[in-house]
């Protein structure tokens, strides 16, 4: 009942009473952008969904226009604290997460949960082991249980197993607790590098 109707419900009403929110934000979130680099405010992306399928994915621009993407050796996204690539702004709203919160769009069209596993990137579709793929069981969140509990501390394979595990015990006692501890690593800073030794801001 939860995982196949009323979590959706809740996505629905949240999102639609935090969007005005999300509108003014990106009206004073878009105005820094432009100030900095001018260029676009958004940052759209295909990623992998529920069962597989692709879509496109909204965040606030964190990086300089037309940046290359660079890869660790796991596939996971190159992440430093020092990346000359992200702008002063982007630095802020990544530490902060508030980069992730145009994902609300994709929440309300339905791609997206507002808890569910991280969406990752479409070239890395055929990469999946059998034992990761129920990660797709379920739609991707804007956070998760990977990113609550351990943020960019994991391997691409561990991630990909704890929100294979997730999909799989999806509950509303779950959900709740990953809401809460979400606020908590937000609020520490911590692991929000992957490139940078201890990974701690």
């Amino acid at each position: 009942m939860y995982r196949n109707f009323v979590k959706r419900m809740i996505d629905l009403i949240v999102s639609i009473i935090i969007f005005p929110f999300f509108l003014i934000l990106y009206i004073i979130i878009g105005i820094m952008i432009k100030i900095e680099d001018r260029g676009n405010i958004l940052y759209k992306a295909n990623r992998i969904g529920k069962d597989g399928k692709i879509f496109k994915m909204y965040k606030f621009r964190s990086m300089k226009m037309n940046s290359p993407n660079i890869l660790n050796k796991d596939g996971s996204t190159y992440n430093s604290k020092n990346d000359p690539r992200v702008t002063k702004i982007g630095k802020f709203i990544r530490e902060t997460s508030i980069d992730e919160i145009p994902q609300i769009i994709n929440v309300i069209k339905g791609d997206m949960s507002l808890i569910g596993p991280r969406a990752s990137l479409e070239e890395t579709l055929n990469t999946y082991q059998e034992d990761e793929k129920d990660k797709m069981k379920v739609r991707p969140g804007i956070t998760g249980y990977t990113q609550a509990y351990f943020r960019n501390s994991l391997s691409v394979r561990d991630k990909r197993l704890k929100d294979a595990w997730y999909a799989n015990h999806v509950s509303f006692k779950l959900d709740i607790k990953i809401f809460f501890k979400t606020i908590i690593t937000i609020f520490k800073k911590e692991n929000i590098y992957t490139n940078d030794g201890n990974n701690k801001s």
